[in-house]
């Protein structure tokens, strides 16, 4: 059916309330990258921080070093557990089908059955769907704030797993900013805490020529920096997730700002062309008519 006046007014009417949601929707992932990008880059010092007095605790200790194996488990009897960061919303892109493709490529390279938690409704179905058996579901955090909340619920899951005897080894499966608008995943043991992990922390250099010494018990002090270390991991983990779903977002609304302007164009055009038509029909008709009306008159 050809188009009238009436219809493409419709149309570049519909299609200029839709740009404006976009460039609205725009703005707001612009801004979330914002907020995201900053508090991971607020947290490396932190993270730093926490390793160099890791590093201090476990630096010539053979018993906090022992504690660190101790709580490790035996590796033949540890449960493969791992968090995949996805996103509750749409527009996205690709960016839950790269996530959780990489996850299952690399859950089906280790020895057991892994058991699964998603963060985010979209992810949490692509991993059903893969047969994965998925043990619990979390909301994806909408600010900074949020992101704590979340970070205390995952860590709770993992300490009930271990009370109840297991050695949890826990996976983290997130994307990563990169420049721009792209993004790539990747994976992170974040449990267990083992031998190799804390020797690799004791060998740290210290950046000054002093070493500080601990204060107070060596194992309180070890547990208090290894909850740090654990809470902040989950928390960059999470934030570089959330930095890159806005990125994919903005990529996403920025193509379709593009298509947009596009069709408008082809839109107006095809209105103006319609319209000069209907005119130059218009004037047609009415020299017609003048010419039979003097041709009578002669």
């Amino acid at each position: 059916m050809s188009d009238t006046t009436v219809s493409l007014r419709r149309k570049i009417s519909s299609a200029s309330d839709l740009q404006s949601v976009v460039r609205t929707m725009k703005a707001l992932a612009a801004s979330n990258i914002d907020q995201y990008e900053r508090s991971v880059r607020a947290l490396v010092d932190y993270y730093r921080t926490v390793e160099l007095g890791l590093s201090v605790c476990l630096r010539g200790s053979a018993g906090s070093m022992a504690w660190i194996t101790q709580a490790a488990g035996p590796a033949d009897a540890a449960e493969i557990g791992a968090v995949v960061f996805g996103s509750d919303q749409g527009l996205v892109g690709q960016f839950n089908d790269v996530v959780v493709d990489f996850a299952i490529e690399a859950l089906a390279a280790l020895p057991g059955q892994p058991l699964v938690w998603a963060v985010g409704e979209r992810v949490h179905a692509r991993l059903t769907d893969s047969g994965l058996p998925v043990a619990g579901l979390f909301g994806v955090p909408n600010s900074v704030k949020a992101i704590t909340p979340l970070i205390g619920r995952i860590l709770m899951e993992s300490e009930q797993r271990q009370g109840q005897g297991k050695a949890v080894e826990l996976h983290l499966f997130y994307n990563r900013p990169m420049s721009g608008a792209v993004y790539t995943p990747v994976t992170q043991r974040l449990l267990p805490l083992d031998e190799s992990w804390g020797r690799r922390l004791a060998e740290l250099p210290w950046p000054t020529a002093k070493l500080p010494e601990v204060l107070g018990h060596p194992l309180q002090t070890l547990q208090v920096l290894l909850r740090e270390y654990l809470f902040v991991s989950l928390f960059r983990a999470c934030a570089e997730s959330l930095a890159s779903e806005n990125a994919s977002r903005l990529a996403a609304m920025q193509r379709a700002d593009r298509n947009i302007d596009e069709l408008l164009t082809t839109l107006n055009d095809n209105f103006h062309r319609l319209r000069q038509d209907s005119i130059d029909e218009e004037l047609f008709d009415v020299i017609a008519g003048f010419e039979a009306l003097i041709g009578r008159q002669r």
